[in-house]
């Protein structure tokens, strides 16, 4: 099924390392050929702005989007948010945005009160993804699921009428479940498909139950996103069990279309990624009104781009 598509792509992110017009202080994008989880940064360590992620596609029609923060170690990341609105207002993109926070930190109140302040501004993510006994795929040292001030502060979202993006991995997922299920209030997305890192059957079969109890929360949705972090080389074929598998645990109604560029033009170009997930999606048998919610009108929803 290759027909163009109208995509409001769920997580994307914009950055300006060379430039830095405001002063936002990138650190990992400063550091340049240090290695991350998903490999060498290098080639994107660079500007990324509206412009060219606008030009990604070639045969799709980008409607909208929403820009994920992009480093939790900016000294001020309400910054980063300040310029991606400024953006949003010259180029339409992104139609909205996601911003960081320390939810450990005593300065997160004063935060989420600078947040709302930005009309664009629709929720927080902070990366929690760590296996004890895998550092080198870590993103952080600290197992926030067990931090009792970030339980405590992660309750301050349901005020602001904010959602909550999530990155972890499957052998944190029971305890999100659990923690999550005390917050229905607080919509919560999966990004990155959940991180697939272990796709022998042992690691697949682990990341499903994962996913199964955290898609029985109905406040809990999840981005098909980010497949090149865990197989650079991946295919349509590749993802098609995941894919599968996601859209029986979750519904299409909760399932949206993300890009994760620029960290996923290191591995493919912006067609293949979507024409990928389309075929996925129509191999898995998902109708022309389920195909226009995961790519477009679910993270329409979810975001709430029709009202600030």
């Amino acid at each position: 099924m290759e027909i163009p598509m109208k995509i409001i792509d769920s997580h994307h992110h914009l950055w300006c390392p060379d430039t830095d017009p405001t002063g936002i202080g990138y650190v990992w994008l400063q550091n340049k050929g240090a290695m991350k989880p998903f490999g060498d940064p290098t080639p994107i360590q660079r500007d990324y702005l509206a412009e060219e992620f606008k030009a990604e596609s070639q045969k799709h029609e980008l409607a909208g989007s929403i820009h994920v923060q992009c480093d939790g170690a900016i000294p001020d990341p309400v910054k980063e948010a300040e310029w991606i609105e400024s953006l949003s207002q010259t180029h339409d993109i992104p139609s909205a945005h996601v911003g960081f926070v320390d939810l450990t930190s005593a300065d997160t109140p004063k935060l989420l009160e600078r947040y709302m302040q930005l009309p664009g501004f629709r929720g927080v993510r902070q990366i929690i993804s760590r296996i004890d006994d895998r550092p080198e795929i870590s993103f952080t040292q600290v197992e926030y699921l067990g931090h009792m001030i970030w339980r405590e502060q992660f309750a301050l979202l349901t005020a602001h009428n904010l959602s909550f993006d999530l990155q972890l991995y499957p052998q944190q997922m029971p305890d999100a479940a659990a923690f999550f299920a005390k917050h229905p209030d607080i919509p919560v997305v999966i990004d990155h498909a959940g991180s697939p890192y272990d796709q022998s059957k042992s690691g697949h079969l682990l990341w499903r139950q994962g996913l199964k109890e955290l898609a029985q929360l109905e406040h809990c949705h999840i981005k098909l996103s980010g497949f090149g972090m865990f197989d650079p080389q991946w295919t349509a074929q590749s993802i098609q069990a995941i894919v599968n598998d996601i859209l029986e645990l979750f519904g299409a109604e909760r399932v949206m279309f993300g890009s994760n560029y620029p960290v996923d033009k290191l591995m493919r170009p912006y067609d293949f990624v979507v024409d990928s997930v389309l075929e996925c999606c129509t191999n898995a048998g998902l109708n022309e009104t389920a195909i226009e919610g995961v790519f477009s009108g679910n993270a329409e929803r979810f975001y709430r781009l029709n009202h600030n």
